[in-house]
């Protein structure tokens, strides 16, 4: 049972970082926006709001500074697709290839000139995987939920306030309505630049979050080239999965978290179930490095197959609005 229970373990914590971008790009796309460059802003984040961390030893602080900084990079998206209408493809896909460049740029810089930044004791101890007071004793429930880093928290804590605010809140409906029908919205009196603006800087900064998290808890503040790692592509794919929804992309997350954890939870599932698991063994670790990346594709092969209109994409999503044709 132990070895199931930290299987499931490491899934919620490889899907923490999805749950993030998934959510950011989810409050953006319902505002009618597509951004592809979640990669790029998760990539910012990290490497901003771990320096900020590392060096000021002030968790709250570095995740300010994350999500600030990948805003930026939403900014410049906003401004490049909503204010210069230019392609939202293109931008998102640019945006990434700089975000991820940025980091990569600042991270050897730093490790060149020996002043990267190491974690102190202070920071780790805020990051730290431990079990809540009183739940956490819970077996096998207190390890599963209650004994995460704070991270973990503050990301359902995110994914469940937006999915309120967009399904049950005014304002979210006029969200929603910018992803349906911006022309109808502009009709009706909504600013629908302004909209877009704050929603897309608001949804960069979340997928900033969780570049951070990726950052220093699954990565430990180690430097490598690969801190993002795919995950924001990932992050593309659930929002398709989690039907545009901040709550099912809570489920969603985890469930790809699953096909993380495989990677370093492989071999104790093939050990401690020989005869249904043992075949786990045999397989190649690339395979399991690869196994996200196929589902996902597996994901958009399905989802362009449905035809339900319920959570479907917006209609207006990744299609620039000009309001002289309205």
């Amino acid at each position: 049972m132990n070895t199931i229970i930290n299987f499931l373990f490491s899934a919620i914590k490889f899907g923490t970082p999805l749950m993030l971008g998934t959510t950011g790009e989810i409050v953006t796309e319902k505002s009618g926006s597509l951004n592809l460059g979640i990669e790029g802003m998760m990539a910012m984040g990290a490497i901003i709001g771990y320096i900020v961390a590392a060096r000021a030893n002030d968790l709250f602080l570095g995740i300010l500074c994350a999500f600030l900084f990948a805003a930026f990079g939403a900014l410049i998206f906003a401004f490049l697709t909503v204010t210069l209408q230019a392609n939202q493809n293109v931008t998102g896909l640019a945006l990434t290839i700089f975000g991820v460049g940025l980091y990569k740029f600042i991270g050897q810089s730093l490790m060149v000139s020996g002043k990267y930044p190491a974690m102190k004791t202070a920071l780790s101890n805020m990051i730290a995987e431990k079990p809540l007071p009183l739940l956490g004793d819970i077996p096998y429930v207190g390890k599963l939920l209650f004994s995460h880093s704070i991270f973990v928290y503050l990301a359902v804590l995110i994914c469940v306030m937006f999915w309120i605010y967009l399904k049950y809140t005014k304002t979210g409906l006029k969200v929603r309505s910018l992803g349906e029908n911006p022309a109808a919205a502009d009709a009706s009196g909504v600013n629908v630049n302004f909209m877009k603006y704050i929603h897309i800087i608001m949804g960069g900064g979340i997928c900033g979050i969780g570049g951070l998290y990726l950052a220093l808890v699954v990565n430990a503040g180690g430097w490598n080239d690969y801190w993002i790692n795919g995950f924001g592509w990932i992050s593309i794919a659930l929002v398709i999965f989690a039907s545009w929804s901040p709550m099912k992309a809570i489920f969603g997350s985890i469930i790809f978290g699953m096909f993380k954890a495989l990677q370093i939870r492989s071999g104790d599932l093939a050990h401690e179930f020989p005869k249904v698991l043992g075949w786990l063994q045999s397989i190649p670790a690339d395979f399991y490095q690869m196994l996200p990346f196929v589902v996902t594709a597996l994901v958009l092969i399905i989802s362009s197959m449905r035809k339900k209109k319920e959570g479907a994409q917006p209609a207006w999503c990744g299609v620039n609005y000009y309001r002289e044709d309205r």
